[in-house]
C-alpha cells in the first residue's frame, strides 16, 4: 500500500501547487470543483495504470522497467521545459498580447502554461466545467506517471482512491497556503 500512497502524493504535488496559484491570484475552488479535478485526475491515474498492468503481462520486466525509466525521465524533461516555457511565455506577454493556437483552441496550451488561465469566466470561482479543462490540461503528468508505475504491481483502485484523498488534501493545503504565504505560491507555482 506504500508504493500507491508514495505515487498518490506525488501526483498531487501539481494540484497543490495549483491550488496555491490559484488563491494567490484571489481565485475561489468550491468544493464541488475541487472534486471534479480530484475524480478526474485519479481516474487518469487509475486508467493509465491498468493499461500498463496489462502490458507488463505481455512485456517482460526488463522492457518494463526501462519503459519505466523513459517514461520518468520523460516526465523530469517535460516539467524543465514547461518552467522554461512559462518564464519565456511571461516575458513576452509583458511586452504584449501572447498568443499560441495548436488547431482551433489556444485553451490547452495557455493552460498548459499558466494554470490560472481555466477561469475562462473571470468569475474568481472556478466551475466545475472549468475544473474539468483544468484536470484534463494537467493530468498529463497522472498519466505518464501511472503507465510508468503500472509496471511494478501497484493495486490501480487503491492508488486512484488515495489520489483522489490525497489531492482533496493537497487543494485545502494549496488554499490555506496560497492565503497565508502568498508570495512563496507565486515563487512555488511559476
Amino acid at each position: 500500500m506504500y508504493k500507491e500512497l508514495l505515487l498518490a502524493v506525488t501526483v498531487s504535488i501539481d494540484t497543490y501547487i495549483a491550488a496555491a496559484a490559484y488563491c494567490n491570484s484571489g481565485i475561489k475552488i468550491p468544493p464541488l470543483s475541487a472534486a471534479v479535478i480530484n475524480l478526474i485526475c485519479a481516474a487518469v491515474l487509475g486508467i493509465s495504470l491498468g493499461i500498463s498492468g496489462m502490458l507488463g503481462h505481455f512485456l517482460s520486466a526488463g522492457i518494463c522497467r526501462t519503459a519505466g525509466m523513459l517514461v520518468i525521465i520523460a516526465i523530469g524533461l517535460l516539467t524543465i521545459l514547461k518552467s522554461f516555457a512559462r518564464t519565456l511565455a511571461k516575458r513576452v506577454e509583458q511586452k504584449g498580447e501572447l498568443s499560441v493556437k495548436l488547431g482551433k483552441s489556444p485553451l490547452a496550451v495557455k493552460l498548459y502554461l499558466d494554470d490560472t488561465a481555466a477561469d475562462i469566466d473571470h468569475s474568481k470561482i472556478l466551475t466545475s466545467g472549468e475544473a474539468a479543462a483544468l484536470a484534463l490540461a494537467s493530468s498529463l503528468d497522472s498519466a505518464a506517471m501511472g503507465l510508468s508505475s503500472g509496471f511494478s504491481y501497484i493495486s490501480p483502485f487503491a492508488a486512484s482512491c488515495l489520489t483522489f484523498l490525497c489531492g482533496a488534501a493537497a487543494v485545502w493545503a494549496g488554499t490555506v497556503t496560497g492565503k497565508k504565504y502568498p508570495p512563496l505560491a507565486v515563487i512555488s507555482h511559476g
